[in-house]
Order: structure tokens, then sequence, then C-alpha cells
């Protein structure tokens, strides 16, 4: 399962984020630093209409009986605010090193409304041997900590293949990718072109190349307490297509590299994330592992088509169904149905 961690100074949002995320309020966020000790944890829904059609596709055929839908899914963590001397264990830092070193990727919720009301917990808002194996390894630390030095996180340091999996273990923070959310007003929502240049600048002093996305956490917040019609009408007043919420675990996506294939039968219409260029035999593997030494071949065909035959019947009969062999490469929203030996 793709595991975020959602990071931050305190009293940015972070709590209010989460929230959001889990449809309902089950963080603790206060307006007081620490509020968050343990992380929270919840686990999320990829959104994905495709499951839908997907379901609608096989209750046609079995007396509009529909199959449970799965979706993919996202763990997130909100982890307790991170402040100066952190590294030091200042605050609640060695908490906080100990819950993010299992995370795949970093959220980092910054602030970019002004509001006297909220604490600060710092001066301004914004703030992250013997043998020749054994030879390598340490030559190859000394390199990684020379470039930490000089300010360069190692996810933007130049390492070989054999380098990077010499300090994956390591499990650094700044080895792991980082989606920056900026947390705003609704003021700075209706005004986009400010907005990006503001970030844009931001980013651009920092040197940042990051993804990132901005959002009012408020709004989203807001946007639960009504009825699905009634939000849909509230984000296009803002000119909105989808909830802030809907666009991070997109995100989160492409920063991991990440996409879905999907499956559909009578038991269910799922959706499995897979890493791209993920082949058929491993993708099987993500169902089951004993799929991966048991795969025979997969029936592969595209969503478009499954969709307007309705089901894996008139999609053979279309020659819309291709069988493919262990090496073939996944693409996203295929339908795949794997053939396995007993």
């Amino acid at each position: 399962m793709l595991k975020v961690g959602i990071v931050g100074l305190p009293n940015v949002g972070k709590s209010t984020l989460f929230n959001a995320l889990l449809k309902k309020q089950l963080a603790y966020a206060a307006n007081y630093p620490f509020a968050t000790i343990e992380p929270n944890i919840g686990v999320v829904e990829v959104p994905d209409d495709r499951l839908e059609k997907l379901a609608d596709s096989i209750a046609s055929l079995q007396n509009d009986v529909r199959p449970p839908i799965v979706h993919a899914t996202v763990e997130f963590f909100d982890i307790a605010g991170l402040v100066r001397g952190a590294h030091k264990g200042e605050g609640l830092g060695n908490q906080f090193l100990s819950h993010i070193r299992e995370v795949s990727v970093i959220v980092h919720v910054v602030r970019l409304f002004e509001d006297d009301n909220i604490i600060r917990v710092a001066s301004a808002v914004n703030g992250p041997i013997d043998d020749k194996k054994d030879k390598f390894a340490w030559d190859t630390f000394q390199k990684v900590k020379k470039e930490l030095n000089n300010g360069i996180l190692v996810k933007n340091q130049v390492l070989s293949e054999d380098e990077t999996e010499v300090v994956k273990p390591l499990n650094l923070l700044t080895i792991k990718p980082q989606i920056f959310v900026f947390n705003i007003s609704e003021n700075q929502l209706t005004n986009k072109q400010e907005t990006e240049q503001k970030i844009q600048k931001i980013l651009s002093d920092a040197n940042k190349k990051d993804e990132y996305i901005y959002l009012c956490v408020k709004l989203e917040n807001d946007i639960l307490t009504l009825p699905e019609n009634d939000q849909i009408e509230y984000l296009t007043s803002f000119g909105l297509t989808q909830t802030g919420m809907d666009q991070l675990i997109k995100t989160a996506y492409k920063t991991l590299n990440l996409i879905s294939y999907l499956t559909a039968g009578e038991k269910e219409a799922r959706a499995w994330t897979i890493t791209k260029g993920t082949d058929a035999q491993n993708a099987a593997g993500v169902i089951h592992s004993d799929f991966i030494k048991k795969f025979i071949r997969a029936d592969i065909v595209n969503f478009k088509d499954f969709v307007e035959a309705n089901g894996w019947v008139k999609a053979r009969e279309n020659g819309k169904v291709q069988s493919v062999g262990r090496d073939y490469i996944m693409k996203d929203g295929e339908v795949a149905d794997f053939k396995i030996a007993p």
C-alpha cells in the first residue's frame, strides 16, 4: 500500500488536512503545538471513476446485480509538528523521525495565508570497511554526507545505481520524494494567478523543483458537510473541477510513478496499484504472491473496449482481448484476467 506522511511546522493545517482526507473528523486538530503526538493513520480510497463503469458492465450480464467495488488505497500518516532543533531531539523530533522513516512520499504542508490568531512556534512561518563492498559503502556515505552538508538533498544528488542501493537501507529523510501542499485562503483561491506567482517565487527562491499543489484546507472541510451535488456546485463556484484531496492523491501517484490496472468479475470490480513498467507476472503478484511462480499468461483488454463490450465474453468475440506472457508491460487502466496454474 502507498504510504504518505503529512508533515510541516505546527499549526499549518496538517491535522485539518488529514480530517478532510478521511472525510470525517478523526485527527485531533487544535491550535497549539504538538496537538498530534502519535501519528494518526487513515486509509483513503484512490478516486477512480472507471470502477463504476466496470461494475455496470458486469451487472448488465447478471440481472443488474452489481459486484462490489474495491478501490486502490493510500495510507496517510498525520505526523507531529516539526520544530527547529528536532534533529537534536528537541520538541518531538525523535518521534517525528521514527514515524516518517517508513513512508513512501512526504507531503510537506506550508501555510501561505496570514492569520495573527494562529500561534507560531518560531519567529517566521516559513521553514526540511574492511572488504571492497564495505569500502564502497563507506565512500558512498562520505559522498552523500558531503553533498548534504552543501545543502543538496539525497534525492537530488547524482548517484549511480549501486550507490543508490547502498544508501536506500538507511531510510534517509531527504531521499524520499516530496510534495508541497500550500494551504491558502479562500480569497487566494479566487486569485489563482497571483497565488501561482507567489508559490513559484517561493519555490524558485528555495531552489525547489518538487511537485506541489495548493488548496484551501478550510474549504475542503466545509465541503464535507454538504450533499454530493452541492459539493460539486460549491467547487465550481471557485473554478475547481475536483477536490484538493483527490488532486493530492493523484499527485502522490504521479510522484511515485504509480499506475493502476483493473480486474472485473462477478465477485468484484477492483483497482490494483503497481509501478509503471511492471510486467504481467509481477502485476499478478500484487493480487497474491503465489501468482508470480504459478503465472501462465494474462488476458488483457483496454478499459474502453471492455465497457463497450459489456464484459469479457463480447470483448473476446470482438477480438479486443490479447493473451500475453510474463514479460508484457502493463499499462494504466487495462483490465486483466490472469491465468494461474493450480
